[in-house]
C-alpha cells in the first residue's frame, strides 16, 4: 500500500512538473521557441503560428498545382500545344490575391512593431554595458549613503566551478535581478565593441553600440530565470558571456536591493 502511494505520489509530481514547468533556456536540438515570459514575446510566438498557417496553404496550394500542370500537361497528353498565351482572369486572381495576404499580415505584424518599440511609464531604469567579454549592470535609480548607485559586473561560471544542475556556457556569477510585473527600461551601449543583449524568452535583441545608448523594455509576467547570450560576434570570446536574468516578487527585490547597497 505505501510502495503504491509512493508511486502514486512521484507520478502526480511528474505530471505537475511538466504542466507548470517552463524553457527558459535553450535545449539540445531545440526546433520551437522558448516558453514566453513577456507579452511581446506572446506576440512573437502568435505572428509566428499566423505566418505558418499561410505558408503552408501557399505551399500546399502551389505544390498541388505544380504536380497537376506536369501530370496533365505532359508533352505525351499534349501532342498538339496549346496557342493560349494570355489569360486576364487568372492574372488578376494570381496579383490581387498575394496582396490580399500581405495586407492581412501587415496589419499584425505592424501592431507588433510598435508594441515593440514603446516605453510605458518605466518604474525602473537598468543600464546594461558590454565588454569583452562580459556584462555590467547599474541600477542608477537606487543611491547609498555615499551617493553611490549600484552596479557589478556579470562574468561567465566556467565549466570546472559550476554546482549540480547549473547550465554550461549559460550561468554567471551575478544575475540581474528584476521585479515581476513591473515596467522595466533598460539602457544598452557598449565600452569596447558591438555587443547584442538578447534574451530569447523575454523576446528581446537590442544592439549595444559604443557611444550609444539603445533602449528596451520589459514586463515580465512570471518569476524564474531566464537565459540569453550576447548575439553580435564580438570576438573571440564571444560566445563565453551570457546574460541571466532572474525575475522575482518585488518585496523580495526589494530585499536584494537594500542589501546591494548595504555592501
Amino acid at each position: 500500500m505505501l510502495n503504491n502511494l509512493k508511486s502514486i505520489t512521484f507520478s502526480l509530481f511528474i505530471f505537475t512538473s511538466s504542466v507548470f514547468s517552463y524553457n527558459d533556456a535553450a535545449e539540445n536540438w531545440q526546433l520551437g521557441f522558448q516558453d514566453p515570459a513577456t507579452p511581446i514575446m506572446e506576440g512573437i510566438i502568435n505572428l509566428h503560428h499566423d505566418l505558418m498557417y499561410f505558408i503552408c496553404v501557399i505551399f500546399i496550394f502551389v505544390s498541388w498545382m505544380l504536380i497537376r500542370t506536369l501530370w496533365h500537361f505532359e508533352s505525351t497528353q499534349n501532342n498538339i500545344p496549346s496557342s493560349l498565351t494570355h489569360g486576364t482572369l487568372i492574372e488578376i486572381i494570381w496579383t490581387v490575391t498575394p496582396a490580399c495576404i500581405l495586407l492581412i499580415i501587415a496589419i499584425p505584424s505592424f501592431s507588433l512593431l510598435y508594441a515593440m518599440d514603446e516605453i510605458i511609464s518605466p518604474a525602473i531604469t537598468i543600464k546594461t554595458l558590454g565588454h569583452q567579454w562580459y556584462w555590467s549592470y547599474e541600477y542608477s535609480d537606487y543611491l547609498s549613503e555615499e551617493g553611490e548607485s549600484i552596479m557589478y559586473d556579470s562574468y561567465m561560471i566556467p565549466e570546472e566551478d559550476l554546482n549540480l544542475g547549473q547550465l554550461r556556457l549559460l550561468e554567471v556569477d551575478n544575475r540581474m535581478v528584476v521585479p515581476t510585473n513591473t515596467h522595466i527600461r533598460v539602457i544598452v551601449s557598449a565600452a569596447d565593441v558591438l555587443h547584442s543583449w538578447a534574451i530569447p524568452s523575454l523576446g528581446i535583441k537590442c544592439d549595444a553600440v559604443p557611444g550609444r545608448l539603445n533602449q528596451t523594455s520589459i514586463f515580465i509576467k512570471r518569476e524564474g530565470v531566464y537565459y540569453g547570450q550576447c548575439s553580435e560576434i564580438c570576438g573571440i570570446n564571444h560566445g563565453f558571456m551570457p546574460i541571466v536574468i532572474e525575475a522575482v516578487k518585488l518585496s523580495n527585490y526589494i530585499s536584494w536591493i537594500s542589501n546591494k547597497l548595504n555592501e
